[in-house]
């Protein structure tokens, strides 16, 4: 079980997660925006800016990984996409963050451009 700590104010990691969501046929996933206004009350022990950053995610075992290893996990957990694991390969898995890194930074714009969706007003506030 992994639940997903992601911004639903993000065109493109809603969509993900929708896609996630429907492929998730043995219920593996809990997925939860950190957008939401009760947020900070059910997850205490989750920084809200952090995760805004960089996607976490939480291990049945209280665990949190961020990043790539979530996306990688979410993705196996669901039994898809089995070729996005290369990016937790040793060599390729430090480029493979660093892009991620740059990605999740701006995010916002990118999501923007690939869906011609303008940022939210509450996105803009929050930058």
């Amino acid at each position: 079980m992994l639940t997903i700590f992601y911004d639903g104010f993000c065109p493109l990691c809603a969509a993900e997660m929708n896609q996630l969501k429907r492929l998730d046929y043995q219920e593996q996933l809990i997925l939860e925006d950190i957008q939401a206004n009760d947020f900070s009350a059910r997850f205490p022990h989750i920084d809200p800016i952090q995760a805004d950053k960089i996607l976490h995610g939480q291990l049945d075992n209280g665990d949190i990984i961020k990043g790539l290893e979530v996306t990688c996990l979410a993705w196996k957990l669901v039994d898809k996409h089995k070729w996005i694991q290369v990016l937790r390969w040793p060599l390729i898995r430090i480029f493979a963050d660093l892009f991620y890194l740059f990605f999740a930074r701006y995010r916002h714009p990118i999501s923007s451009f690939l869906t011609r969706k303008s940022p939210c007003t509450a996105c803009q506030k929050k930058r």
